[in-house]
C-alpha cells in the first residue's frame, strides 16, 4: 500500500484527563509524524493538535482509531492525492 501525506486533527475536550494517553499514542506512532502543533484554548479545558503525517491508510486507521477510542477525544484525517517526492513533485 502506498504512503500518502496528510493531516490528522485531534480535538481533546478535556486535555487534563486525556493528555497523557494522547501523547503516548502519538509517541507510539512517531514514525508516521513529520510535524506537530498543539493549541490549547484559553477558555475551557479543550485543545486541538494538528499532525502532519506520511503513512498508508491502514497505518492511519490504526493510529486515529486508537485516538478516537479515548473518552472526549475526536480524530479526523485529511489526505492529499498521492505521495510527494523530496522535490515536492507528485511521485
Amino acid at each position: 500500500m502506498r504512503k500518502r501525506v496528510g493531516v490528522v486533527a485531534v480535538m481533546a475536550r478535556n486535555r487534563n484527563n486525556s493528555a497523557a494517553a494522547i501523547n503516548k499514542i502519538i509517541s507510539d506512532h512517531g514514525s508516521l509524524i513529520h510535524g506537530r502543533i498543539g493549541l490549547p484554548f484559553r477558555e475551557g479545558a479543550s485543545s486541538v493538535i494538528a499532525l502532519i503525517v506520511e503513512a498508508d491508510t491502514d497505518e492511519l486507521g490504526a493510529f486515529t482509531g486508537k485516538l478516537g477510542m479515548l473518552p472526549g477525544v475526536e480524530a479526523r484525517t485529511m489526505l492529499f492525492g498521492g505521495p510527494v517526492s523530496s522535490r515536492g513533485e507528485e511521485a
